[in-house]
């Protein structure tokens, strides 16, 4: 019998690390000074660790931080093996899109209070969320998954890609080259939760106030050397107040909607630039081209 648990528990155990391995194949972060910030499966995630202990009164503060009403309904989860208070708020984006935020206040092994926020869209995860936080408040998630701020390559589903000096992070998985167009993407475990998040990406997009999609179609592309299709949009800014057209001096951002296979992942990828940045003889930019082609 004592063998038995043996193996069994081996097992178990064999079994969460492949699990975690796949995880982090897909995981990116950034840390920015102890805000840290993660990307997977089209979920966006943070923590952070503030100097309050972890009583009702210091809470206070730090749910003002964080914009968490006396209304909002805190429960504890107690499958966290942590003092935790939980927080769960939805906001409608448009009639078919809601986002989901999640909000776990911890008690860390200092006796300090660590926040970890999860962000998604139509969709909601708590047994993922779980293994989240206990790979952040153990300090498991690898090295390997964590960018530099300062940008020299970037880690595209794991293929390196260098870029130069002159590139900044937007967000995790999201890297925006002057006047060489933009990028931004995720890497899922299933190829319909990639195709469902660039649909609500193209919905964010379409609801935006400030501008107006003038075209819509879909294009053959190349996207990491296999064939697939894009949805091609051009959103219009001509005559309307706002201030990124503004800054980029641009009137018309031409955007591609991605969801494909890539080396064995699946991703979802939306990819941009402006009516006035460097575009090459064969309608792209720099930027687009490191994984993109048009077919003729």
């Amino acid at each position: 019998m004592k063998n038995s648990f043996t193996i069994l528990f081996l097992f178990v155990l064999s079994t969460l690390f492949a699990q975690n391995e796949k995880l982090f194949e897909r995981l990116q972060a950034i840390d920015n000074d102890g805000l840290t910030f993660y990307e997977v499966d089209g979920i966006n995630i943070s923590s952070q660790t503030l100097n309050y202990k972890f009583t009702d009164k210091k809470l206070k503060k730090v749910y003002r931080k964080y914009s968490i009403k006396k209304k909002d309904k805190k429960t504890t989860d107690t499958n966290l093996k942590y003092k935790n208070y939980y927080v769960s708020k939805t906001d409608l984006i448009t009639e078919n899109l809601t986002q989901n935020s999640s909000y776990y206040f911890l008690e860390n092994k200092n006796k300090r209070t660590t926040i970890i926020q999860f962000g998604s869209i139509n969709k909601k995860d708590k047994e993922f969320e779980r293994r989240m936080v206990k790979l952040i408040m153990e300090n498991k998630i690898p090295k390997k998954c964590y960018n530099s701020l300062v940008i020299d390559s970037i880690n595209f589903v794991n293929r390196k890609i260098k870029l130069g000096n002159n590139c900044q992070w937007q967000n995790v998985n999201n890297v925006q080259c002057p006047y060489n167009g933009q990028m931004s993407w995720s890497v899922h475990k299933e190829l319909k939760d990639a195709e469902n998040t660039v649909e609500q990406q193209f919905e964010i997009t379409k609801s935006k106030k400030g501008g107006k999609v003038i075209s819509e179609e879909i294009v053959e592309i190349e996207f990491e050397g296999a064939k697939t299709k894009a949805k091609k949009v051009i959103y219009d800014f001509t005559g309307i107040t706002s201030v990124l057209a503004n800054m980029s001096g641009g009137k018309t951002l031409t955007i591609y909607y991605v969801a494909s296979e890539v080396r064995d992942n699946y991703v979802s990828c939306v990819l941009s630039f402006w009516n006035n940045d460097r575009i090459t003889k064969d309608g792209l930019t720099r930027l687009l081209e490191e994984v993109m082609t048009l077919k003729k």
